[in-house]
């Protein structure tokens, strides 16, 4: 038997929601990782192309299309009682029209206690209330056992190519460069802005990180950078690890450790 809870989302909206859900779409990757390590399945009705983790599972779901350009008529067709999103990730034209008619939950996620809270109210509107605490509780273990490093070495982090742009401030990856501890050279800026390689070579980082996405950078690109700042290390780093924001978090800190000891070598 169902009834309706009021749930406050990470924007501020209050949501009415039949609880327990049925059946339930997620818009973004990451929280759609979330969904199924808390024990949900069958009340997954739909997930984004980018919806990858975990991969024995997705594979079996409905596709609604990506996170910036999902298709409205099919999600209407699966009826769902319950739609999570973010503000970064989804299109508000397309939220706006999904919450005319569906209740659409927001996350609005800028370092790691919005993910930690994302996770806990998630969790709670979900039925899975107990499932959501132990994954939390063993995320925070494994980062308040993390050492950051000596937080004076300073990162750009590129997202992006053709423009080049980065990761700067006022995002999750900026916060999770902190916590892995490095300074992010473009901190200043917000953001994704787009920069000009003579940016790079004025601030002159020590590192410089070359994510595996939005954009996927390979070998082939390390001598690119190399030319533009000779004196910094360029290292290809995995983009989930920085920038998914569910429980794929339990794998940074270990993650953290490995780049760092790959950067002193």
């Amino acid at each position: 038997m169902s009834t309706h809870i009021h749930s406050i989302d990470q924007l501020g909206n209050t949501i009415q929601i039949n609880f327990p859900p049925r059946k339930i779409i997620s818009l973004v990757p990451s929280q759609t990782e979330f969904l199924f390590d808390i024990g949900l399945y069958d009340e997954i009705a739909g997930i984004t192309r980018f919806c990858i983790h975990p991969s024995n599972k997705v594979k079996m779901k409905e596709v609604i299309g990506g996170t910036k350009k999902f298709n409205i008529e099919k999600i209407k067709s699966l009826t769902p009682d319950l739609i999570i999103g973010n503000k970064e990730e989804n299109y508000k034209k397309g939220i706006d029209e999904l919450s005319k008619h569906f209740p659409v939950w927001m996350s609005d996620i800028y370092n790691l206690d919005d993910a930690f809270d994302m996770m806990i109210r998630v969790s709670e509107i979900v039925n899975r209330k107990a499932e959501g605490e132990k994954l939390l509780s063993e995320i925070s273990l494994s980062f308040e056992k993390f050492k950051p490093l000596n937080a004076v070495s300073t990162v750009a982090y590129f997202i992006w190519r053709k423009p080049y742009m980065v990761a700067a401030g006022n995002t999750f990856i900026d916060n999770m460069l902190s916590v892995f501890g490095v300074k992010n050279v473009f901190s200043a800026f917000e953001r994704y802005p787009e920069i000009e390689p003579e940016k790079l070579a004025e601030l002159k980082p020590n590192f410089i990180f070359l994510s595996s996405e939005p954009y996927r950078f390979t070998e082939k690109h390390i001598e690119e950078f190399n030319a533009y700042s000779p004196n910094s290390k360029v290292v290809l780093v995995d983009g989930e690890m920085f920038s998914w924001y569910g429980s794929r978090l339990r794998f940074a800190p270990e993650y953290f450790l490995k780049l760092w000891q790959k950067l002193e070598a």
